[in-house]
């Protein structure tokens, strides 16, 4: 990954047929390969798994976190995305400050998600030759070569649609990919940033905006060392090195003739805040026109005549279950009934969801010496999390049935600008939603945006109102628990863990 400072591209790829980046073809053979006709063949290139120490998928800034590798996106009523995402692709040679600007035009966006994808995940797998030569900084990694192009554009495609993608990770240390991939998902807004940005005519269809950082050769080169020697721990010979040999001619022949494609170019980096602040006006019209935003009254409506999701577990509605809704439900209950009869219900919510979880055949000895074929639980642990603050009801429950849980806590919010939940990264196969009642806009939702999170409740309601409250519904769960007020612009809080 490109460090903070934006020194992103350029790792160091071996000259074979021709010594890319040697300077050996002209400037006009090199630009025919840099934009290769549309549907042209492409010769196969090698893939493999990969993975190594990444940077943590959000940005933290003073006053709030942004989260950087974007979240499944909220949908229409028909269960996709209402708008493309708008792409933007941001050029510029090695340690040219494009990281520094991705962030800081992802700071001032004020969008909830956004994901921004670094082209230095996308280095090709070497051979063991290429290996030794990129060890001894000779090995090219600043030629359009060097980068899976096909990858690339693949991924950024089914980005772009909202879909979820598996992006490699490239350990600069060791010049390679490890085994595991990380996990982006679509978002409003996409950041690509890269030193071969521009250089694929496949690739500038899917950027709705080209910007290209332009700093001075000299910042670039310091910034270059000090990245190198303290995050790669490269030496300065080998740096110098590979920068005289490589990064530099290649800047000249393949990544300065792409300024041109550009829509701006933002001379200096991140020291131009004029530019940057352009940028963002630009970007805030083009979200308006698209109105990523969902239409929420569409959104209530669409589901009710659909099946609901498999992922769907309602716990029977026996006549027991079925009394402890009619107490719970009515407006004349008490405080002290209401809060008996949902400790009950949650006990029994929490017992059907632990059936769910992996048992593997079991044979034990019972105290007559005789055996029992059973069942024993097959995972490692159980973590339980509850959902501030009417989820953290059903810690106790949780307790009760499950020895030695662990319990954290997590709070959503509502942004109060997009009225789009804030959300934390947790991967959804590993996830079980326990609410005590549940809409079947927020079932739906749920499982459109999550289709691998195992949704489990007592009740579904059919409706919600004009205010997004359920209908029947039981009120507000938490007011009623804690014997609190609501504020008026308070939705319904139902427990969830």
């Amino acid at each position: 990954m490109a460090a903070a400072d934006g020194g992103g591209g350029g790792e160091g790829v071996n000259a074979e047929r021709g010594a890319p980046g040697d300077g050996s073809t002209s400037g006009a053979e090199s630009l025919d390969r840099l934009y290769p006709a549309v549907g042209a063949p492409r010769p196969p290139r090698k893939r493999t798994t990969s993975q190594c120490k990444s940077e943590p998928p959000l940005l933290r800034t003073s006053k709030r976190t942004i989260y950087t590798a974007g979240r499944p996106p909220w949908y229409n009523e028909h269960g996709t995305q209402s708008k493309e995402a708008f792409v933007i692709g941001l050029g510029g040679g090695s340690a040219s400050g494009k990281t520094t600007v991705a962030r800081m035009i992802i700071e001032a966006l004020d969008v909830p998600w956004v994901v921004l994808l670094s082209m230095d995940s996308f280095y090709k797998v070497l051979t063991k030759q290429q290996q030794e030569q990129a060890a001894s900084n000779d090995f090219n990694f600043d030629h359009p070569d060097a980068f899976d192009f096909d990858l690339i554009i693949s991924t950024l495609k089914k980005l772009k649609q909202g879909k979820s993608v598996k992006i490699p990770i490239y350990d600069f240390t060791t010049h390679s990919r490890k085994k595991e991939w990380k996990t982006l998902y679509g978002a409003n807004v996409i950041i690509f940033e890269g030193i071969m940005a521009f250089a694929d005519k496949e690739l500038l269809k899917l950027l709705d905006m080209k910007i290209f950082v332009d700093t001075d050769s000299d910042i670039r080169l310091v910034r270059r060392l000090r990245r190198d020697i303290s995050e790669r721990g490269r030496d300065i010979e080998g740096v110098i090195k590979q920068y005289n040999k490589f990064v530099k001619p290649a800047f000249d022949q393949y990544i300065q003739p792409t300024m041109r494609l550009a829509d701006i170019v933002v001379p200096r980096g991140s020291g131009n805040t004029v530019a940057i602040d352009l940028i963002v006006q630009h970007v805030h019209s083009q979200l308006e026109e698209r109105k990523l935003r969902w239409d929420l009254a569409a959104l209530a409506s669409a589901h009710q005549c659909h099946p609901l999701p498999r992922t769907l577990s309602v716990l029977k509605n026996t006549p027991q279950v079925r009394g402890m809704h009619t107490i719970i439900r009515n407006k004349e209950t008490s405080r002290d009934e209401f809060i008996f009869y949902s400790k009950r219900l949650m006990r029994l919510l929490i017992e059907h969801a632990l059936s769910f979880l992996p048992f593997r055949s079991c044979t034990v000895q019972t105290p007559q010496g005789e055996d029992y074929e059973g069942r024993s639980y097959s995972g490692k642990q159980i973590t339980g999390v509850s959902i501030l603050r009417a989820g953290e009801t059903m810690e106790p429950a949780l307790r009760a049935v499950c020895k030695d849980v662990r319990i954290g806590t997590i709070l959503i919010q509502t942004n109060s600008h997009t009225g789009e939940p804030e959300d934390h990264d947790v991967p959804e196969d590993k996830i079980f939603l326990l609410s005590l009642l549940m809409a079947e806009m927020g079932v739906h939702s749920v499982a459109y945006a999550f289709p691998q999170v195992k949704i489990i409740t007592t009740a579904v309601d059919k409706k919600v109102n004009n205010l997004f409250r359920i209908i029947p519904g039981i009120g507000n769960f938490g007011d009623r628990y804690f014997g609190t007020d609501a504020p008026p612009d308070w939705s319904d809080d139902t427990p969830g863990t």
